[in-house]
């Protein structure tokens, strides 16, 4: 879906997961993930910007798991409309241009929950080009007014150098 991201940036986007570390931030929100499945009983899960998938072999509830991931042609395909859908650390690093299309993709589809982490400030790493690996650093109230355009927001925490929106369809 080329209104989701550039072909340019894909590909860099593919060369930078070649880096075991790299696209790896979801192990650490797995234990959120589970309770969130467990206490809304989900079966269904998207992640939305699966970097490697690691966040498939952290979870420990059953869920059908489902990833998207435009930089890895075995996980590129439009994703279907989903129960839950989580999106960890991704939207930081959408190209600005096209970050409404990816928010409006999310709403699409999430069928009942979001969750949706961000970083808010530099990332350790640099893009080939010379630019942040985080594209758009914004503040938590900025990424705010942008979630709840599209979002009901059940919880929102600021944590350092990011934040947690915990969302439901609007």
């Amino acid at each position: 879906m080329s209104n989701l991201i550039s072909n340019e940036y894909r590909e860099m986007q593919s060369k930078l997961h070649e880096d075991i570390n790299y696209g790896v931030a979801s192990v650490t929100y797995a234990p959120l993930v589970d309770l969130i499945v467990r206490e809304h009983k989900i079966k269904y899960l998207l992640d939305y910007g699966a970097g490697k998938c690691r966040l498939k072999d952290a979870i420990t509830v059953d869920v059908k798991y489902t990833p998207y991931e435009p930089s890895n042609e075995l996980w590129s395909s439009t994703p279907e409309p989903t129960e839950f859908v989580a999106c960890i650390d991704v939207l930081e690093h959408i190209e600005p241009e096209l970050l409404d299309n990816v928010l409006n993709d999310l709403q699409r589809v999430t069928m009942k929950f979001g969750l949706f982490t961000i970083h808010t400030g530099p990332a350790a790493k640099t893009l080939p080009d010379g630019r942040n690996a985080h594209l758009i650093q914004e503040p938590l109230s900025w990424w705010e007014d942008k979630i709840k355009l599209r979002f009901k927001i059940i919880k929102q925490v600021g944590i350092t150098n990011g934040c947690i929106f915990f969302v439901k369809k609007g």
